[in-house]
């Protein structure tokens, strides 16, 4: 891996996101704007707020860098971009690490300001370190990047790509536990929760927020989801035939 390619790489990348002015506001102002309503209508049930505002700041930066990234991506492939970059000295591991670290650093910074906001503004209470939950929002959100660069090479058009979302995150959005937690679903529920990352997601930003419990093995399962996601998505980064 060269490092002067990887740092042009990523540069370029932020550099698209640092002009794109809807997408950062979809990672900063929409998860800040959901979560004041939330609070709006749990205003006489702080327990309620608490345990859905919870689960939403692990599954936030897992759906907005599906999105972003499954877009993203897409467009590097259809406009030829990627193409011309594959046939480049660039790798295919110097690519994909361009776009990890360029997410990373853009959750990095979602995850400070929407966990900043939640506890100052809306008064949620943490009881861990404000610094584990930004973690969980940082690999959360590199697991959305993953899965949006796997999806987008079985799509031709970014409405294409947008209809994965209600087929593959939609699904775990219900069963992660934010409706109901996940020991009290349904046995068949529980036992297909267990192979989804948005679970564990959900269950690790709940342990930063109301209890003691470690986040390693949540942290691991997720580090293991974006590896193993990675390897797949990989294997579709190639030329597109003409």
């Amino acid at each position: 891996m060269n490092a002067r390619r990887l740092f042009g790489i990523t540069k370029r990348i932020l550099r698209q996101l640092r002009h794109d002015h809807r997408t950062l506001a979809l990672v900063v102002v929409a998860p800040c704007l959901l979560m004041t309503i939330l609070k709006w209508i749990y205003s006489d049930n702080g327990p309620v707020f608490q345990r859905v505002s919870g689960s939403l700041l692990g599954i936030f930066p897992m759906l907005i860098m599906f999105l972003i990234t499954s877009v993203a991506t897409l467009r590097e492939r259809t406009s030829g971009t990627l193409e011309r970059l594959l046939i480049s000295p660039l790798t295919k591991l110097e690519f994909i690490f361009g776009y990890a670290i360029s997410f990373g650093l853009l959750a990095l910074s979602q995850g400070v300001i929407v966990s900043t906001y939640a506890t100052q503004v809306l008064n949620l209470s943490i009881a861990r370190s404000q610094l584990l939950l930004i973690w969980i929002a940082v690999i959360d959100a590199l697991v959305g990047m993953a899965i949006g660069l796997l999806v987008s090479s079985f799509a031709k058009t970014e409405f294409q790509a947008l209809q994965f979302m209600p087929a593959i995150l939609l699904p775990q959005l219900l069963i992660s536990g934010l409706l109901v937690p996940r020991e009290q679903m349904p046995p068949l529920l529980y036992e297909v929760s267990n192979f989804l990352p948005l679970s564990y997601a959900a269950d690790a930003t709940r342990k930063v927020l109301s209890s003691s419990d470690s986040i390693m093995r949540d942290s691991l399962i997720l580090i293991a989801f974006i590896l193993g996601l990675l390897a797949v998505g990989s294997l579709t980064l190639k030329r597109i035939s003409k």
